[in-house]
């Protein structure tokens, strides 16, 4: 069970660093000269590739995860685990990429209210 929880933590990390990049990344496309030039549609295209990736490690993520399939995981701890993991690597993202957007302390109570809905969505 610990393994098939790593696997799916893992799995659910790298899908959000896709899905963050296919979400996101696109607004620093402008400063890359070669997609400088590419009009809306384009980027769309080049997101939903990216996309692609995500949805191959999010959905072996969930089924390996979930307890129907034998996993650690129900239904809705795994939604609240993929909801952190996405602001965590969202945050990551942003303050790496994004320096004009400040990371403030009312993100961090707001996260720390996340932390606390995992606590209560786990609690028996």
């Amino acid at each position: 069970m610990v393994k098939k929880a790593i696997l799916t933590v893992g799995l659910l990390v790298l899908s959000n660093a896709f899905m963050t990049l296919a979400w996101y990344g696109h607004l620093k496309f402008k400063e890359m000269n070669w997609f400088s030039n590419l009009g809306l549609v384009g980027i769309i295209f080049i997101s939903w590739g990216i996309a692609l990736f995500e949805y191959s490690l999010q959905v072996p993520a969930n089924r390996i995860g979930f307890s129907d399939n034998g996993g650690p995981f129900n239904l809705w701890q795994l939604k609240v685990i993929q909801e952190v993991i996405t602001l965590t690597v969202f945050s990551v993202f942003a303050i790496v990429f994004f320096k004009s957007e400040p990371f403030r302390i009312n993100h961090v109570i707001g996260f720390v209210f996340l932390v606390l809905a995992v606590y209560f969505i786990f609690k028996k």
